[in-house]
């Protein structure tokens, strides 16, 4: 005997797959282009996008998130509000089930990196901004606070994308800051002092806020809530310089500084200007190698955020260039390797 299918069934399984390519292709910016959010936005005014994520349901519970900070790999933090001695207080994990038994109803946030790496499943999120480079990406930080919990007005120096999950944050917007805005004494967190914000959104479940590098910040849990943290790496020139003369050295560039022609009026206890510039091409005529630089840009940009744990959490960061594909800092030669779906789009 043949079974007859429910019309209704059969219709639902029909647009299944239709309804995953749509949810696929919504734009978290709403009805703004990705063209005119790269040129106006980026790096430039935070953007708060209501409803962006609203189809999204986080695989982490807040049980799971508590569950996490216990393990001493992971990479967790717990923030407190104090008293005016220590208005702010951070203690970094591993942490034991009782320190949570014994925390307050209200004022504190949990705090735990690279949850992505721990949930795979949580990696379809990046997806959603396919507008930006995909190497480009840090990690997914999930936060969890009781009401009135925040990690206190502060800024950071790289891209961030801030989605609600669960219940309600209102979020202080100030100024530009940079390294002489004045930071709170007393406490090891770098908490604004005398915190003026100029706007406020309060976000609920599914709204997005994209906040660029240097913007003052404050989210305060109008309730239990949760939220994901979407960061960007953003590493100092300074450490790339560093990174980049390692790497020169190990490629065999054993230059030394020579001097520029010199007269016996250059024979002096002070510097002269001359020797300043010979010195600066000499630097600069090292790093005209276009295809050296590639190599190591390629390299320090891919490299895994935690490279000891590489055999737990299989982190595969991958990006190409002129062809050549990178992982985890490291090229694959043609045919090295299986590429995993979606490693494809770390362009």
């Amino acid at each position: 005997m043949r079974y007859k299918v429910n019309p209704e069934l059969e219709f639902c399984a029909r647009l299944a797959p239709l309804a995953e390519e749509y949810r696929a292709n919504m734009s978290v910016l709403g009805d703004l282009p990705p063209e005119q959010f790269l040129a106006d936005y980026w790096q430039q005014q935070p953007l708060l996008v209501q409803g962006a994520l609203a189809d999204f349901d986080s695989p982490i519970s807040a049980e799971e998130l508590a569950g996490m900070a216990l393990e001493p790999q992971v990479e967790s933090r717990l923030v407190t509000t104090g008293d005016a001695v220590q208005p702010w207080q951070l203690r970094l994990g591993p942490f034991a089930v009782d320190d949570f038994k014994q925390l307050p109803d209200r004022d504190w946030t949990l705090l735990v990196q690279a949850v992505d790496l721990w949930f795979p499943e949580l990696a379809k999120l990046y997806d959603r901004f396919d507008f930006l480079p995909r190497w480009r990406t840090d990690d997914i930080m999930a936060s969890y606070a009781a009401p009135g919990g925040s990690v206190g007005p502060h800024f950071d120096q790289y891209d961030v994308f801030l989605v609600q999950i669960e219940g309600h944050r209102r979020w202080q917007i100030s100024t530009e800051c940079d390294a002489s805005t004045p930071l709170l004494s007393g406490t090891d967190l770098q908490i604004i002092d005398n915190f003026q914000p100029v706007e406020e959104w309060l976000l609920g479940p599914g709204d997005l806020l994209y906040l660029p590098p240097g913007v003052g910040h404050w989210g305060i849990a109008e309730d239990a809530c949760m939220t994901f943290s979407i960061g960007f790496r953003s590493p100092l020139l300074a450490d790339m310089l560093a990174d980049l003369a390692v790497e020169l050295s190990a490629q065999g560039f054993d230059r030394h500084y020579r001097d520029p022609a010199l007269v016996p009026a250059l024979g002096q206890k002070q510097i002269d200007p001359v020797f300043v510039r010979h010195a600066k091409r000499q630097l600069l005529e090292l790093l005209d190698n276009d295809a050296l630089i590639a190599d190591w840009f390629a390299r320090y940009m891919t490299a895994p955020k935690y490279p000891d744990l590489l055999e737990i959490l299989q982190e595969s960061r991958r990006a190409s260039y002129m062809g050549r594909d990178y992982c985890n800092g490291e090229p694959l030669d043609l045919g090295q390797g299986e590429v995993r779906d979606g490693d494809n789009d770390a362009k």
